[in-house]
């Protein structure tokens, strides 16, 4: 049976719409416009991402004649089933879910990076009534030991693996928390807002929203302090799907990553956007500079 199409007119131009078929599948005309469909993990509270991925899309709508979609998702898994089934093109990943995203989506392609991304930090906070001083050696770490603990979300690099991979190399696994596991607060705001309030006693997250958190007056240093900054790792980047140019045309890989790369402080909405990543400037990104991520991700058992 031939599936039923309608034809009408909208702006003096004649569209085919497809209606359902037997089988409960939408057949779209051949000639439709895409839409280019961006993510990101949600790391901070939706609002902000709403803000910042929001700002973006008209961006990069503007720039590439394309039609552009921020498309929120409910947590970091989310973000990487996403883009593998393709429903997202282009995404915001942390190393770990980029590295999990790529290893699922043969082909995909790293655009682009923050300057910061390059040697990127993880903060251990923790409330002041634990009795934990701030240290400057990782031994220090072993003082977690006993104490009520959280990372952010289980699949977070700056929040979760490189934190645990730095316990690790100090002696110190969950099982040595107190009940015997780490709590998982979902994302690093709530990771600062959990260990503000004594529903844990320290935790670990991305420096930046730490530093953020305690610029806009977030953070009250009579509950909650830092106690130590990890070394320097690579860390978010952006990655775009393989199929972008068969769907939009030859080389629109390559203008979606130079719409990111020119992204300058001197344009108002684009200093917005930068802003609201915490950046100066995107620069380019190898898939290699996240190989040390892969490794630690192997040995944590978090991608196979």
């Amino acid at each position: 049976m031939t599936n039923p199409l309608t034809r009408v007119r909208k702006k003096g131009a004649v569209v085919l719409l497809a209606l359902l078929c037997s089988q409960g599948a939408t057949v779209l005309p051949s000639n439709a416009q895409a839409t280019l469909r961006i993510g990101a993990i949600p790391d901070q509270n939706p609002e902000r991402l709403n803000r910042r991925y929001g700002q973006l899309a008209e961006e990069l709508s503007d720039t590439l004649k394309v039609p552009v979609r921020y498309v929120p998702v409910s947590n970091y898994p989310a973000a990487v089933s996403a883009f593998r089934t393709g429903s997202l093109d282009l995404v915001w990943f942390g190393g770990l879910t980029g590295v999990q995203a790529r290893l699922q989506t043969p082909g995909a392609q790293v655009l682009a990076q923050r300057a910061i991304d390059e040697k990127f930090q993880s903060v251990f906070i923790a409330n002041t009534s634990a009795g934990l001083k701030p240290f400057s050696n990782i031994d220090g770490l072993k003082g977690l030991k006993g104490k009520r603990f959280t990372f952010g979300s289980e699949s977070s690099t700056s929040g979760r693996l490189m934190p645990q991979h730095f316990l690790a190399k100090a002696g110190v696994t969950p099982k040595q928390f107190a009940g015997g596991q780490a709590g998982f607060s979902g994302s690093h705001d709530a990771t600062i807002a959990l260990v503000q309030s004594g529903s844990y006693q320290a935790g670990a997250l991305n420096e930046l929203v730490w530093d953020v958190a305690v610029k806009n007056g977030k953070v009250d240093p009579s509950k909650v302090k830092m106690i130590w900054k990890t070394p320097p790792y690579v860390d978010y980047h952006w990655l775009a799907r393989p199929n972008l140019d068969q769907r939009f045309g030859k080389g629109f890989t390559s203008k979606v990553q130079k719409v990111i790369l020119g992204l300058r402080p001197t344009n108002s909405r684009q200093a917005s956007i930068l802003k609201l990543f915490s950046a100066k400037v995107f620069i380019p990104a190898q898939e290699s500079e996240y190989k040390p991520i892969e490794d630690v991700a192997r040995q944590l058992g978090k991608v196979r």
